[in-house]
């Protein structure tokens, strides 16, 4: 076995959940092979040496090309990236504005913005990459992005149907078990966890698999492309077998800011999901975004089939 990876039987399972957002459903049985995956997101640590060896340059230290963003801000269109904001009080949630920017000079090395640094986080998982930067770095170490059900597969650790990775019980016996947040999202941030930003990977215990940080801390990118799932769900004819959605076009969001960008799926959540507002630190939890985009919270980790 390959050091700091751990092996994931195939088998089958049930994909989704029909209990919470609309994107989950419906419940699904689906199947995958046996492969191998990292035992937690990469770190900076890791992703510095890749840096050093290679002179990668990521895409948030670029300037983004005004024709892909005819309605930017010129005064934005310079490098790099989303970062967040708490506010001061309560504030309307429909507008993620509120609390996301667009921090010039914010990018892996600098994740709160220019005058941030990353020292004491070396064991924390890199931030502020596109997906771009993770599979760049995937090919680099001769490994590859999990497809969404994958990394579904692995994150619940053989509980069948279980609501989070760990079991049915957000806080068993009081003990917290991912970096999520606890208090009123996005300005009462209770850090009961013991944490505010994200968190050194394996700060949590790990799931039946031997998995850390695959619900919390920071969102991870996968291979697949965003598309809803089969309306048949359980009742489909056949089992799919290591599913793939491979298609850009069919990612686009009509109508949108950005609909011109195809969107991946990142899987587990963040330390920025809480009850109120994106309770996604679940193994069934799925979200769209944009392949252009890097923020403080989305991270990734890498499997070998």
């Amino acid at each position: 076995m390959t050091k700091g990876m751990v092996v994931i039987p195939g088998g089958s399972f049930l994909m989704g959940s029909d209990d919470f957002y609309p994107e989950e459903r419906p419940v699904h049985r689906v199947s995958v092979d046996a492969f191998t995956m990292d035992e937690g997101p990469v770190t900076v640590a890791e992703f510095r040496r890749f840096v050093k060896e290679t002179g990668y340059v990521t895409l948030a230290e670029h300037a983004p090309e005004a024709g892909q963003y005819p309605n930017a801000d010129p005064d934005l269109l310079v490098p790099g990236s989303l970062v967040f904001h708490a506010t001061a009080g309560p504030v309307d949630l429909r507008d993620v504005s509120n609390w996301w920017s667009y921090e010039p000079g914010a990018q892996w090395r600098h994740p709160e913005g220019p005058d941030s640094t990353l020292h004491g986080r070396e064991r924390h998982p890199v931030t502020h990459l596109a997906v771009e930067d993770a599979e760049a770095y995937a090919a680099w170490i001769g490994k590859e992005l999990p497809s969404e059900a994958e990394w579904e597969f692995a994150a619940r650790g053989g509980l069948e149907g279980a609501t989070f990775v760990w079991g049915n019980e957000f806080a068993p016996k009081g003990r917290m078990m991912a970096n999520t947040w606890q208090g009123e999202f996005p300005w009462q941030n209770l850090k009961t966890d013991g944490f505010e930003g994200t968190s050194p990977v394996k700060s949590f215990p790990p799931n039946g698999y031997g998995l850390y940080d695959m619900a919390g801390n920071v969102w991870e990118w996968t291979s697949d492309f965003f598309s809803t799932f089969d309306s048949d769900g359980e009742h489909a004819c056949c089992v799919p077998h290591n599913p793939r959605s491979a298609s850009p076009e069919g990612s686009m969001v009509a109508d949108q800011p950005g609909a011109h960008i195809p969107r991946r799926v990142i899987k587990g959540g963040s330390h920025l999901c809480a009850p109120n507002y994106c309770l996604r630190y679940r193994p069934a939890a799925r979200q769209s975004e944009a392949v252009d985009t890097s923020t403080a919270h989305i991270g990734f980790r890498c499997v070998i089939r």
